[in-house]
Order: C-alpha cells, then structure tokens, then sequence
C-alpha cells in the first residue's frame, strides 16, 4: 500500500493536481514530433547509402558539405588570387590577362633599402609595411600589457565583479566600423574631446593632422576595442592556477610582487603565448577601424598593408588587381607563419 501511495504521490508531483499533464510538456511533444519527421525520412537512405558504401566511409559523407564550402568560398578564391598574382593588364578575367610570371612580386620588391620606402619602386607598399610593423608592435605590447593588468584587477575579489567583466568585454561585441565611428565623433575638430579641452581653458588639437597623434589614436582605438577579448584569455589562465600555491606564499610572507613574478607569470606564461600571437596575427591584418578612422592619413602616416591592398586593388584610378593580388599573398604568407606559430604555442600549451 506504501508503494502505491508513493508511486501515486509521484504521478501527482510530475503531473500537477489531478494528474493534469504541464502546458510545457504538451507544446514540446508534437514539436518533438516535428523535428524527428524529416530525421525518420532520411533514416532509410543514409541506412541504404551506409551499406553501400560502409561505415567507415560514411564520416566522409558528413564532411562532404562543409569541405564543398570551404573550396568554393575558401580555396577557389585563393586559387584565383595566385593565379592574379602571375597574370598582368587591367582586365578583370583570368582569360585575357597575359601571364607575367613572378613580375608583379619583382615590382613590389624593387628596393634600394627595404628600411627606406622612397628607395622603393612601390613606395606605398612599404609605407604600408613599415606602419604595420610600427601598429602591431606598439599595438601588441599595450594589448598585452593592459590586457594582463585588468586580467589580474578582475580575478580579485572585489565588489560587481561580474560587472566589470562584462563591462570590459562589450567592446569586442561591436562591429570595427561602430567602434571607429564612435571615436571619430569624439576625436575629430569639434568632437567631444576638444569640447572638454576648450572648456578647460586650452586650445583644439587636430589629432587627425598630426601623424603621431594619428597612429596613436589608432592604436589606441584598436586596444580598447579587442582588449577584453585577450583579457577573457589570461582570465581563464589565472583562475586555472592552483590556489594552494598563493596561500603556500602567503604563509611564507612573500612579497606580492615576488608572487606576481615567481608564481603568476610563469604559470601564466602559455596563456600569454597565445594572447601575443593572436594579437599580432590581429594587428598584421588590421584595416576597417584604421581606414574609418582616419583613411590611412595625415598623407600615408596610417595607411596599413591591407588598405593598401584594397585601394591599389578597387579604389584607385588605374586598378592593378595583379599587383594588389602579389601583396596579398605576401601578407597570407606572413600569416600563415604567425598562424604556425599559435598552433605551436597551442600545442605547447596542451602539453
């Protein structure tokens, strides 16, 4: 008698009174239904097509959809980029462009000193360079640096923890041409920056004439829009380091800095690997928010590889896709080894 009252006590918590069956329950079982029908349709061939092919075979059939993806969209493209790079002309199709070997990559690389861009055939291509060499280093180390500092502010135990986190993490929700729009408004002539400066008494700067204010802004800009994305990785890093090491230290009376240096960093260090890497593969390919936020100028104080790329490419008068095409696949060169080098990182980091 004991079971059937709890067998019926339980029927009627699952149940509701009177053993009425939830709206929930009732809503989810024909939607069930639904999905499973086209899934029983398919049931019967991909059984046929497993038999025919066997089971070991049948892994490929699922990757089949996304490998055609990627060689169309991916592969196809960069087949068509090579073939751009060895072609020359002004025409647009493969067919009527005359084949030119590797002299588009002769021009780009007609240099008297690479450390001089007006020694330079094409100077705007290491114009180009030299200011993403000077974006990505300054861009890297305040990215890792700030990065680090409001990692280890947030893994405290402080008050509204969590909303600081999220606080610094919605700027990498934005999209790069919101976040330069953004700080244009407040950088430019009559922004709100020279607003606040004239209010106190001092005088307009015009951030986007000067070339160091320029890429100073720009990095900046590119800093704080991503920071809280590096800041989610070393977040993660820290929080995997095991506490029974801080309170060994404590108890020792060890100074926070020496903690900081013998315990934090090193135990850090493959979670910084990854943020270096992924930062200068970022800062390498870097273009929407340099090229809204100030068009590559004062001149070509800012103009980056990318923009450089486009514009021989699309923007300017005269088109030279060839030649736009050389200097990508020298930036997918780049790439490819900065890529190298986080899967290497990752691995190490895995071991």
């Amino acid at each position: 008698m004991s079971g059937r009252r709890d067998g019926v006590s339980t029927d009627a918590a699952q149940n509701g009174p009177a053993g009425t069956v939830p709206a929930a329950a009732i809503v989810a079982r024909p939607l069930g239904a639904l999905i499973a029908l086209p899934l029983r349709l398919l049931d019967a061939p991909m059984r046929a097509l497993q038999r025919t092919i066997g089971e070991r075979r049948m892994p490929y059939v699922f990757l089949a959809p996304n490998a055609a993806f990627f060689g169309v969209f991916v592969f196809l493209p960069i087949a068509i980029n090579l073939w751009f790079s060895v072609t020359g002309g002004p025409a647009l199709f493969l067919s009527e462009r005359p084949y030119v070997g590797a002299g588009q990559y002769g021009y780009l690389f007609e240099c008297g000193s690479f450390l001089d861009p007006n020694s330079c055939r094409e100077d705007h291509f290491w114009r180009g360079v030299a200011n993403t060499a000077k974006f990505t280093l300054f861009q890297v180390v305040a990215m890792v640096a700030f990065s680090l500092i409001t990692a280890v502010v947030l893994n405290m135990k402080i008050r509204a923890r969590g909303f600081f986190r999220a606080v610094y993490f919605f700027p990498v929700l934005l999209s790069p041409v919101v976040v330069a729009l953004i700080w244009k408004w407040i950088l430019q002539r009559d922004g709100l920056l020279n607003a606040a400066i004239t209010s106190l008494g001092g005088q307009k700067i015009l951030f986007f004439v000067d070339p160091g204010w320029a890429m100073f802004w720009a990095v900046l800009v590119s800093v704080w829009a991503h920071m809280g994305f590096y800041t989610l990785i070393l977040l993660a890093g820290l929080q995997a380091i095991p506490a029974d090491l801080y309170e060994a230290a404590e108890m020792d009376a060890t100074p926070r800095w020496r903690v900081f240096r013998r315990i934090t960093l090193p135990m850090l260090w493959p979670n910084m690997v990854v943020v270096i890497v992924l930062a200068l593969i970022k800062g390498v390919q870097t273009f929407d928010e340099v090229f809204v936020l100030t068009g590559g100028g004062p001149g070509t104080a800012t103009l980056m590889v990318v923009q450089y790329i486009y514009e021989t490419a699309f923007s300017n008068q005269v088109q030279n896709f060839g030649l736009a095409a050389a200097a990508s696949c020298v930036l997918g060169v780049v790439l490819f080894g900065l890529t190298l080098a986080q899967l290497a990182a990752s691995r190490r980091r895995a071991t």
